[in-house]
């Protein structure tokens, strides 16, 4: 499997201190969080940890992947949510991975439009680009 190179339009930055005990801030400034281990894993569960930043960043990609399609379609996805449930678990490598679960609601359209948005939004989405083939990501509507 070869890489695809892209135009890169544009490039976000974070830096990390401390892995999943320290901090975590992009370069501008707009994100500066504290990051600790959830409780399951350990830790103390006091800040946010990197499932819950990626679970953000893929509901928020994966919205806006859905409108994008849904422009194309002109489709009526107003009111509509995405939420996304990142899971981490050992890989039986002696290592970790994830796994992801997109649920979809999109209230002003009927169930089979509404499945053929998601389907087509999750062709479209960067994450679930960068994803497919490497993890488990499970698609509902709701």
């Amino acid at each position: 499997m070869s890489i695809q190179a892209i135009d890169v339009l544009y490039t976000a930055v974070a830096t990390a201190e401390n892995g999943r005990d320290g901090r975590v801030a992009t370069d501008d400034g707009m994100l500066d969080v504290v990051v600790t281990a959830p409780k399951e894993l350990g830790g103390n569960g006091a800040g946010t940890n990197p499932e819950q930043l990626f679970a953000a960043g893929y509901s928020a990609c994966f919205q806006g992947a859905l409108g994008v399609v849904a422009r194309q379609e002109k489709a009526d996805i107003s009111g509509s949510t995405v939420t996304a449930s990142v899971g981490i678990g050992k890989n039986g490598n002696g290592g970790f991975g994830l796994e992801v679960a997109i649920s979809v609601s999109v209230p002003n359209v009927d169930a089979a439009t509404a499945q053929a948005l998601v389907d087509k939004a999750h062709q479209v989405c960067p994450y679930s680009n960068a994803t497919r083939g490497n993890i488990k990501v499970e698609l509902s509507v709701v």
